[in-house]
């Protein structure tokens, strides 16, 4: 039993952190440290304790009732949780896009063939994945394998930097600048949209439901985020050595720029592969937790779960292979995004008043309080970036 639950435990945490490491999160690394250099030590440090209790929030919920976020969400109001699933699946279809965006430009650096090309092979790559035997057992062994090399890419790149330590420290505990937009891209980049729901998707899936499996959920969640935020944070340390050294970012892929400047003349196919890793394992988050969302709406989408789970990223890489990287809607997609966070973590909150289906629920009111205030700053957030 221990050895199953340690294993789906980081499967889960690595499912999640993986869903969360994609090209936006190293593009929003890259470009809000050059902005706001040792300061935003603080804001990632911020946005991992936030992250945290949101995430062992909803994760202990959803397992301890064994309902998704869409059946506590229609028990409260009617429809409401098929609206908040239709609006994860559809911003993990968008945000698909992107990823395939981003392997195609990962491969083209490491093999110079055209992105369409690799675009196309990351595709037949996935289809792979979830079409095979076994295919959650390859899934969990891919997306650990990639989660373990991006991090050893990060960690060269953090031994090779040079900055002011003490001052690092420093900052990120009392920064002389905080800024607020910045500190809400990166929560929501870490557990917006589908990735909020990705590991705790894959804990039921595994059969760890129930108060018996609370505190190794709230341990896979937390792992999640810590790994999640510990990379951002050594990606931020090596991009800031760069930035303080005086190398030009180039503001159409400033990520290549961090990793061309750090590693020399190998540097670009680094930087493919960390990029090429970073988008196939969001793709996979993206597609497994998107296509469990559709699951209640119709027996069909549970039966053929592999044909739709194909149909999912066929759509997306059709999309940006015949209309490019559509920003307008990549934008839109954002925007709800923002918006799931706090409905979703909304949701769980009010549904753990029910008594009926959250008898024996310990959860300390503190930190109910805590998700609270998080709903409200997150839901103000979402609003105002509507204008």
């Amino acid at each position: 039993m221990f050895k199953k639950s340690g294993k789906e435990i980081f499967a889960a945490a690595f499912l999640m952190a993986t869903s969360a490491i994609g090209p936006g999160f190293l593009t929003q690394t890259t470009v809000f440290t050059e902005k706001l250099l040792y300061n935003f030590g603080f804001i990632i440090v911020v946005s991992i304790l936030i992250d945290v209790v949101a995430q062992v929030t909803i994760w202990r919920t959803l397992t301890f009732s064994n309902l998704k976020a869409q059946q506590l969400g229609n028990i409260l109001l009617p429809d409401l949780g098929n609206l908040l699933a239709v609006c994860v699946a559809f911003g993990g279809l968008v945000f698909n896009i992107g990823n395939f965006a981003g392997a195609g430009m990962g491969i083209n650096a490491m093999l110079d063939i055209p992105n369409e090309w690799g675009i196309i092979i990351t595709a037949v790559i996935v289809f792979y994945l979830f079409y095979s035997k076994n295919n959650l057992e390859k899934l969990d062994y891919v997306i650990r394998i990639l989660g373990i090399l991006m991090l050893v890419l990060i960690l060269i790149m953090l031994l090779k930097a040079k900055v002011d330590f003490a001052k690092l420290v420093e900052f990120s505990v009392i920064p002389e600048v905080f800024d607020i937009k910045s500190t809400i891209t990166l929560v929501g980049g870490t557990v917006g949209g589908y990735i909020t729901f990705a590991g705790a998707q894959r804990l039921m899936d595994a059969g760890m439901v129930g108060e018996k499996y609370s505190g190794e959920v709230a341990k896979s969640a937390s792992i999640g985020i810590i790994f999640t935020g510990v990379l951002r944070y050594f990606l931020f340390i090596g991009t800031l050595s760069i930035v303080l050294a005086g190398v030009s970012i180039d503001a159409n892929n400033p990520t290549s720029s961090v990793f061309m400047a750090t590693f020399g003349s190998i540097g670009k196919i680094l930087f493919g592969l960390m990029i090429w890793a970073a988008s196939i394992t969001s793709v996979i988050g993206a597609t497994y937790t998107s296509v469990a969302f559709l699951k209640d709406f119709h027996p069909i989408f549970e039966q053929k779960n592999k044909i739709f789970a194909l149909i999912f990223v066929l759509i997306s890489v059709l999309a940006i292979l015949i209309f490019g990287k559509p920003v307008n809607l990549l934008l839109f997609a954002g925007y709800i995004n923002g918006f799931i966070l706090p409905v979703g973590l909304a949701i769980v909150l009010l549904s753990i008043r029910n008594k009926k289906i959250f008898s024996g629920f310990n959860y300390p009111v503190l930190l109910q309080l805590v998700a609270w205030v998080i709903v409200v700053v997150l839901a103000g957030f979402a609003v105002y970036s509507l204008f």
